[in-house]
Order: structure tokens, then sequence, then C-alpha cells
């Protein structure tokens, strides 16, 4: 048992002078276990008491507002391109940074004003068709989100070998069989009814969705072939599961307004689908003509010019066996069906250029060209057909 000196010394440490008295360090022998227990406890409540009164407030401090927003994450001082804090990071952990590409832009903007054109003479009535945004979401939380009733058509894209989804709402499907079947315009938002579509329905939006189908081809035709096919359609949600959930994938999202009514076609594109022409969707373009670019031939013309292209002068070749190839030791002669006049053959790689005579300038063997160069075997003529080929689709 530690003596009363030590004690002391241990009270100190642990600031408990005035909690503790003298007369109980000195008379510690002769306490009871229950006593020294209580005195135990005792020790510890005022410790407790104690740190509790040296805080700043306790448990009980109420937090600042800045302390709140930066707890949650919020924090409208900085930019929308700052990575999440808190709380709102983890609401947001679901969500996918949308990757830009350039190109799938400009051939949805083509789409567009295509799909304008298709569904006034599809319909003989006035069609305006706009684009209200690109985006990306989770395969999941789409399927999740889709409003119903409403037409899930599952296309292929046959070239990239893999699927989309293009969403009809039920607004744009009986706008669109009101005005086929000839219904009179009434004014203000169409009833949207909990029944399952008829065949008739069924029949006249199929219409609709491969004249879009077609247009989409012909929109993509200047980057990449493709035709898209319509594979099924559904109602169920559950039955258009072309990916898996957590997948990413591209939202591109179409309003049609015919006069006073009208609704939203969403097209989705897993990212696995346009993976193989993802390069070409990430070019830069400026312009509405696709195909050759004046600046880009001027500077490749400069730089090919510059080049430094290794050329061979070829007096003759000939085949030998490998056994006499295996043969030849220093001081053999291999005789060539050539004489000094004939003349050589130049050569840049594997590509023959012309024909000159040898001859020597001083210390050095020459060569003396003797003919125009080899015409190329590849022309600009043949690019300049392919692009006519292209523009006349």
């Amino acid at each position: 048992m530690a003596g009363p000196t030590e004690q002391d010394k241990l009270a100190d440490e642990w600031g408990l002078d005035g909690v503790v008295g003298a007369d109980d360090v000195v008379n510690d022998e002769d306490m009871t276990d229950e006593e020294k227990a209580a005195a135990a406890a005792a020790e510890w409540a005022a410790m407790i008491e104690g740190t509790d009164a040296a805080g700043d407030g306790g448990a009980d401090r109420v937090l600042n507002q800045d302390e709140i927003d930066s707890l949650l994450g919020f924090d409208a001082s900085v930019g929308s391109n700052v990575e999440l804090t808190g709380v709102q990071a983890l609401i947001n952990s679901a969500l996918v940074s949308y990757e830009r590409l350039p190109m799938l832009e400009i051939v949805f903007d083509r789409l567009v004003r295509l799909a304008t054109t298709s569904l006034r003479n599809f319909t003989s009535d006035n069609v305006e068709v706009t684009m209200d945004s690109i985006s990306s979401v989770r395969f999941g939380d789409y399927l999740n989100s889709i409003p119903l009733p409403a037409i899930l058509s599952v296309i292929k894209a046959e070239e990239w070998e893999n699927y989309g989804l293009l969403t009809v709402d039920s607004s744009l499907i009986y706008s669109m069989i009101d005005v086929l079947l000839g219904g009179r315009r009434v004014g203000g938002n169409i009833r949207v009814e909990g029944r399952p579509y008829t065949t008739i329905e069924m029949a006249l939006a199929r219409r609709m969705i491969e004249v879009i189908l077609d247009d989409t081809h012909r929109a993509f035709e200047p980057v990449t072939q493709v035709n898209f096919k319509l594979e099924r359609m559904e109602t169920n949600p559950r039955f258009a599961a072309i990916s898996r959930p957590g997948n990413a994938a591209i939202l591109i999202e179409l309003r049609i307004e015919m006069d006073d009514r009208g609704g939203k076609i969403e097209i989705l594109l897993p990212y696995a689908t346009i993976e193989p022409i993802r390069e070409q969707l990430l070019q830069m373009f400026m312009g509405e003509k696709f195909g050759r670019d004046p600046i880009w031939e001027g500077h490749l013309a400069t730089e090919i010019y510059a080049a430094d292209v290794e050329v061979e002068a070829v007096l003759h070749e000939q085949d030998l066996p490998l056994s006499r190839m295996l043969s030849i030791k220093p001081g053999d002669t291999v005789m060539f069906d050539r004489t000094p006049t004939d003349p050589v053959r130049l050569r840049c790689g594997d590509v023959e250029l012309t024909e000159a005579i040898m001859g020597h300038i001083g210390n050095h063997v020459s060569v003396r060209v003797s003919r125009p160069l080899n015409p190329p075997k590849v022309t600009m003529a043949a690019f300049e057909a392919i692009d006519e080929n292209m523009e006349g689709r």
C-alpha cells in the first residue's frame, strides 16, 4: 500500500486536492473495503465534473453555422467543380460525372434537326423537337425514375453489338395517337390513363419509334456506320434491364411539341455501348461539314515535306540457296548479272521510286535519276470519291 507521502503526490497529479481530505489519506488503512469503493467512486465523479467544467461548453455546446455547413458538406462559396465533403459526398456518391463527348453532342443536335423534319412528314402537323439535356446517370437509378405508364424500347446497335433504351412517355404516346387518328386539338395536358396500351396504340408507337431510330442512324452516319434495330417494346422497366444497375450511361432527353400537346423521348446509351467509337466522340469538331479539313491538310503537307527519309540505291537482287549463303567466306566472289551502265533502282522502304545511273563525284559514289518518279498507287481522287459517296447518302 502506498504511504501518505505517495498518496499526496498522486492526488496532486490527478488534481484531487480538496476532493479527498488529508484525514482520509492518513486513515486509509483503517477504512473497510466498502468505504474504499465509495471513496474511489467519489473521486471519479469529481474528476468527470471537473473535466466538463474545464471544457468549452461541455456536451451541451451548440455548433455554429459554419461547423454545421462543414459537417453536411454545404458551402455556397465554393464552385461546383470542387470535390464534395461530409454528408453531401455520401448523398451524391451514386452520381456519375458526365464525360464531355463533343462529337456526341453534335450528333444529337443533328438528330434534333432530322427528327423535326421526319416527324412533320409522319404526322402532317407542326412538330418541334428540342434537346432538353445530356447527362450521365446510373442505369439502375434511371429505371427507378421512369414515370409509369411508359413504353421502353430495347434497341440494338448492330455494328457495336450492344444495346440501348428509348423511352417514350405516355403523354407523347397519347398526343401522337390523337394527331395520327385525327383527334380534336384540346388545350391543356392530356389525361394519362392507367390502363395497358391497346394493340393499335402499340403499333402506332412502334412506327414513331422506328422513325426516330432511322433518324438516329442518319445522325451517326458522318461519324460511323451503325444501324439501330428495335428489339422489343416493354411497359415494365424490370424487363428492360440491358445493363447492370451500377453501370454508367449517357441520357439524352428530347422534347417533342405539337402545338399545345406533346411529351418527351429519352435515349439512354450505356458507356459500354458507345465504347467502340469513344475516340471519335472525343474529337473536337468545328463547322457543319464533315470531311476534309484544309488547315490540317496544309499542316500535314508541310511536316511531310520537312521529314527526313532514307533512300536506298539497289544495284541488283538475286536469290541464293541457304547452303550457298552459309558457305560464303571472306574472298569469295558473287557474280551479278549487271553492267556498269545498267540502271539501279532507288527505293524508300518497300516502295520503288525510280531508276538512276551509277557514277561517282570525287571519292563518293553517286546516282543520277534517269526517269520521273513512279506515280503513287493511292491518289487524292480516291479520297474525293469516298467523300462524294458519303455526301450522296
